[in-house]
């Protein structure tokens, strides 16, 4: 039997609810890890930690069911594209959850151990990388490429924190090397931040390709300083 416009549509709604349901455990893993680090709650972070595997189940699950549709409905034109850009964002969204994780794991390093300086600018990046991901979403659901490409935008604000951070944490190593140890931790968590940002760019760029059928680097896209992946 051939399926129909209206079996079609069901099933890429379904696809697009799950990838919005795996942006928002995301998001929460984003806002429960920086509560873990300011609050050196270890049985949050060791949630957080835990709960990571369910984020992976997700991906993996909408990944098949994008193939499987694939599969069934022999998509052309905006439908493919859709179904590529989702099988392009549920990776970036899958990353995320594990810098989110990163950052809980080094919660748990930390200890109780006093934080080598106030945590003012750590929280911000992360509060502009959760709105960001909340709005490529609703760019995403709404194929919005002026919203998308002021997301992109705002990443050179998480750049410009991380840079700033970057520079005092390594003032503060130069000046006393006892500081080594908690500098990096600060550095490891600012760099989970930013790439977190720089992951939502990458979901833009798709939102861009699912309107225009083409994918354009955003130039920047990888911050100016920046650690291993």
């Amino acid at each position: 039997m051939t399926p129909t416009r209206a079996e079609f549509e069901n099933e890429l709604n379904a696809i697009r609810s799950n990838v919005t349901r795996m942006a928002l455990l995301v998001n929460t893993a984003i806002k429960k890890a920086m509560q873990a680090l300011e609050t050196r709650d270890e049985n949050l972070a060791r949630q957080i930690i835990a709960d990571d595997r369910h984020i992976n189940d997700l991906r993996f699950q909408i990944e098949a069911d994008a193939l499987a549709t694939i599969a069934r409905q022999q998509p052309v034109a905006g439908d493919l594209r859709l179904i590529i850009a989702v099988m392009t964002i549920v990776p970036e969204l899958e990353r995320m959850a594990d810098h989110a994780a990163g950052i809980a794991k080094i919660a748990i390093e930390m200890g109780k151990e006093p934080p080598l300086k106030p945590l003012i600018d750590l929280p911000r990046m992360a509060a502009i990388a959760q709105e960001m991901l909340t709005d490529s979403m609703r760019a995403f659901n709404a194929v919005d490429t002026a919203a998308a490409k002021h997301i992109i935008a705002r990443d050179d604000e998480v750049d410009a924190l991380y840079e700033q951070v970057f520079r005092e944490l390594v003032s503060f190593m130069i000046e006393d090397p006892h500081t080594v140890t908690r500098a990096m931790y600060l550095l490891f968590i600012g760099h989970n931040l930013e790439r977190i940002a720089d992951r939502v760019t990458n979901i833009c760029e798709r939102v861009v390709f699912l309107a225009e059928g083409k994918i354009e680097e955003t130039p920047g896209n990888d911050s100016a300083i920046s650690l291993a992946d």
